[in-house]
């Protein structure tokens, strides 16, 4: 595996470590209680950190159509889930999410960073840098 790669793999890692920590740190330490949108990507963003950690430890870069599935599909959510906080049309017709509501809104920053903006950014980062390892590998061949 090239250098690249294994670089590659480990801002994967990084940025997936990050976001796992700071959802954690939201409900856990600041005492935010997530809603139901909240959790599904909670779903698709926890494992990454595990099997992007496996593939660094075995040193398998082709893990990259793993990664891009769980982060586009955390994206999709995420995205979703920012459009029902920020647009009007969307969060009108909202799914009641349970004990919170998904439309609610614990940070804005700028006015346009939520939770789920960060989390959409992170998905996002980890979908750039799986095609970037993709396109290495295919490079390499």
């Amino acid at each position: 595996m090239k250098k690249l790669q294994e670089n590659l793999l480990l801002v994967m890692w990084t940025v997936s470590v990050v976001a796992t920590a700071g959802s954690l740190y939201f409900s856990e330490v600041r005492g935010f209680i997530p809603c139901e949108l909240c959790w599904i990507q909670r779903i698709f963003m926890y494992p990454l950190v595990l099997i992007i950690g496996i593939a660094i430890a075995q040193k398998n870069a082709r893990i990259y159509t793993t990664t891009l599935v769980f982060s586009l599909i955390g994206a999709s959510i995420s995205l979703y889930h920012y459009g029902i906080q920020k647009l009007k049309f969307l969060s009108d017709s909202a799914p009641s999410c349970g004990q919170v509501p998904c439309t609610g809104e614990y940070i804005n920053v700028f006015g346009f960073i939520t939770i789920p903006f960060l989390a959409l950014t992170a998905f996002l980062m980890i979908a750039g840098l799986s095609l970037y390892l993709r396109k290495s590998i295919k490079e390499e061949q």
